[in-house]
């Protein structure tokens, strides 16, 4: 394992964070803020609670998650489509690493940059609202495994990626959909049986549900079940990366 070469890629990938600090983190707590005020006057003062917790609480996992979805796949496919798009990659595809390393690195600093916002956010929300988190490690363990989980995604559509605009095609118009129809802002009961049969096929309800559970131990689905989808979308992940890499796809051209 080149481990040198695995922290070039991943302080490199960190760096863009400084250099980008308005849009990487004051913009996600810009935005957190305004749906706490806009959820929280509007919709808090009708839902009083949703399954004995305060709404306002109820939705941080969601935002969350909202956040933590948006900026790993973001982070994750922008990493590696600009060395595309420069031509810098062919650099990195002849140097002595591997596909392993380069996922590494790459993935790993796309996830690294989503915990921060994520546990920014969660800092933010503290503000607004009394958080209670029952289980910190279950917590930590969803967050970790969403994060690599979306951002070798992410990666995934950088690699596919010929343009701008396919770029943002997913996380524009598929991520934000998902997530809002996925149990972020109301719990899948409140819902009509036909609509909250349908709702088990997204797959971020898997991704929220566990997620809050962690913090006040409710959910719409068995936290073990969300636990068992993160790993299947991880193995899929993995699984389409390495065909990539194998065949070179859209990586020589």
């Amino acid at each position: 394992m080149n481990v040198e070469a695995i922290k070039a890629i991943y302080f490199f990938e960190m760096a863009r964070m400084r250099r980008t600090l308005l849009q990487s983190v004051i913009s996600p707590v810009i935005t957190t803020s305004l749906y706490f005020i806009v959820f929280g006057t509007a919709i808090g003062s009708r839902i009083q609670e949703v399954g004995g917790v305060s709404y306002g609480a109820f939705i941080t996992p969601g935002l969350i998650m909202l956040t933590l979805l948006g900026q790993c796949i973001s982070n994750g496919s922008v990493g590696i489509y600009f060395p595309k798009f420069t031509g810098t990659i062919y650099e990195i595809l002849s140097a002595p690493v591997s596909m392993a390393e380069i996922v590494i690195g790459y993935v790993g600093a796309a996830a690294s940059k989503g915990m921060i916002i994520g546990l920014i956010i969660l800092a933010t929300a503290s503000f607004f609202v009394d958080i209670h988190i029952q289980h910190p490690v279950m917590m930590l363990v969803f967050m970790v495994l969403t994060a690599i989980t979306f951002s070798m995604f992410g990666f995934i559509i950088g690699v596919w990626a010929d343009n701008f605009e396919q770029l943002n095609l997913v996380p524009m118009l598929v991520v934000p959909p998902l997530t809002f129809l996925g149990g972020s802002f109301y719990s899948i009961d409140m819902l009509p049986p036909f609509w909250a049969a349908v709702s088990h096929l997204n797959p971020v309800l898997y991704l929220v549900s566990g997620f809050r559970w962690s913090f006040y131990g409710i959910s719409d689905v068995n936290p073990l079940i969300s636990l068992v989808m993160i790993a299947v979308f991880l193995t899929a992940g993995m699984t389409v990366l390495s065909w990539m890499f194998r065949t070179g796809y859209r990586l020589r051209k």
